[in-house]
């Protein structure tokens, strides 16, 4: 995700936008290191284990040198290539005991149990997929951010379920309960990944295919994972200028925490009230305290 830095011009409005009014810093809980460029985190109740992709090199590349680690709510690393042979996996979602794993073209399913690669889902044509998110009935929606492409995965069948100009770029996505699907858009980018607009959240109505703004459609960053908070609103990254925003169910975004750039995908751990955010750029998977 290398980009450059003309994005500066926009963020005069965006911080106007997201201001930091009645919003309390996240506390930092632990940090662990080791990893290469760590793009995801996924929180797993069921084993009490966090699983952190690891890019390892281009993220457009089939390289195949990234592998997905696995952690503790400690911070411990308990295995740091736990999973290996994948080419770049980004996003990570989880659905009963697979995990699975955004891998460039491919959707890689991961038995949990085993430790293994049990299936490579080719999404025909796609560039990059990004970021995963699963619906109550385990279909599997993955990104492709350069081409406007949502693709579904449900059994061994992955399709298209939408391409669209209005997703801006998508790269963050969050299931929810009632068939939408939100969208942390990136903003209409250039190659090297800069915008001269960011983006903000959009949603999409998975039966009519609609995209819509989640309220406010003011510019909120480059924006990567999103999470519930567990107060009826959402724990959102933005990649490029390394913020953590709290986003209400009105678009209206909060920012929480300023952090270093390529804070990326990330997880949370609700009993906890741990923010999993991996920063891309130091190689680290920082747990956040957010009330």
């Amino acid at each position: 995700m290398n980009a450059g830095e003309h994005w500066l011009l926009a963020i005069g409005a965006m911080v106007v936008a997201a201001g930091t009014a009645g919003a309390a810093e996240p506390q930092k809980a632990w940090e662990a290191s080791g990893f290469k460029q760590p793009e995801s985190a996924v929180y797993d109740k069921a084993t009490g284990a966090i699983y952190v992709s690891n890019v390892n090199g281009d993220p457009m590349q089939k390289d195949g040198n990234g592998f997905i680690s696995k952690v503790g709510t400690d911070g411990k690393v308990s295995a740091a290539e736990w999973v290996k042979g994948l080419n770049s996996p980004t996003g990570l979602t989880l659905v009963g005991g697979t995990l699975y794993a955004a891998d460039v073209d491919q959707i890689v399913a991961i038995d949990i149990a085993k430790g293994e690669v049990t299936g490579r889902h080719t999404a025909e044509g796609a560039k990059f997929l990004n970021d995963l998110t699963a619906d109550k009935q385990g279909r599997v929606y993955a990104s492709d951010m350069p081409t406007d492409t949502i693709w579904v995965l449900e059994g061994d069948t992955i399709a298209i379920l939408l391409h669209d100009e209005e997703l801006n770029n998508p790269n963050g996505l969050l299931a929810l309960d009632d068939g939408r699907i939100l969208v942390g858009s990136w903003g209409r980018m250039a190659e090297d990944f800069s915008t001269k607009v960011p983006g903000h959240m959009r949603v999409i109505d998975v039966a009519s295919k609609k995209v819509s703004d989640l309220g406010d459609p003011t510019p909120v960053g480059n924006l990567d994972g999103i999470e519930p908070d567990g107060s009826g609103g959402y724990l959102v990254t933005d990649w490029m200028n390394g913020v953590l925003f709290r986003i209400a169910a009105d678009g209206k975004a909060t920012k929480l925490l300023s952090m270093n750039k390529g804070a990326a995908d990330l997880g949370v751990v609700p009993d906890q009230k741990l923010a999993l955010i991996p920063m891309m750029m130091d190689g680290t998977l920082v747990a956040y305290k957010v009330e």
